[in-house]
């Protein structure tokens, strides 16, 4: 049974710089005629379009007892506490309180953010820095997940 399920994805105002990167992609090639004109705004509009999709692709989930976030999956033992991080603790974890080999999965354009404690004495990682728009959410889910 899953508990808990994130999509990471990217901001409107981004599919609309995606489109804008199509136009300035045309207006290159309108000198060279309309074809390629047409051929930049669909080509690059596309390009511009699958870029903004893969970096908003990032998930987040709490499922069969571990915690998926982007590539890593760690189980639930190797878990400790998690901290919900307000707007300001989130940006002061990712800036100048930041452990250079803490996992994390970062996206600037959400605010807040947990602070998962890795446990395993195997791994070097001392925590997990999550980017998130529903931190109670998933911590609730990672103290289900624990206990």
């Amino acid at each position: 049974m899953q508990s808990y399920e994130e999509r990471l994805t990217a901001p409107r105002s981004w599919w609309v710089i995606a489109a804008l990167i199509g136009v300035a992609c045309a207006l290159m090639l309108l000198p060279l005629g309309t074809l390629p004109m047409l051929g930049g705004l669909i080509g690059g509009t596309a390009l511009a379009a699958v870029g903004v999709s893969g970096y908003g692709s990032a998930r987040i989930r709490v499922v069969g007892g571990a915690l998926i976030a982007g590539d890593a999956k760690i189980p639930a033992t190797a878990l400790g506490e998690a901290q919900v991080l307000d707007a300001d603790a989130a940006l002061a974890w990712r800036t100048h309180k930041a452990d250079a080999r803490a996992f994390m999965l970062l996206r600037g354009y959400i605010r807040t953010a947990v602070r998962v404690e890795i446990t395993d004495p195997q791994d070097p990682t001392p925590y997990a820095y999550l980017s998130t728009r529903e931190p109670e959410r998933l911590v609730a889910a990672l103290a289900a997940v624990r206990s």
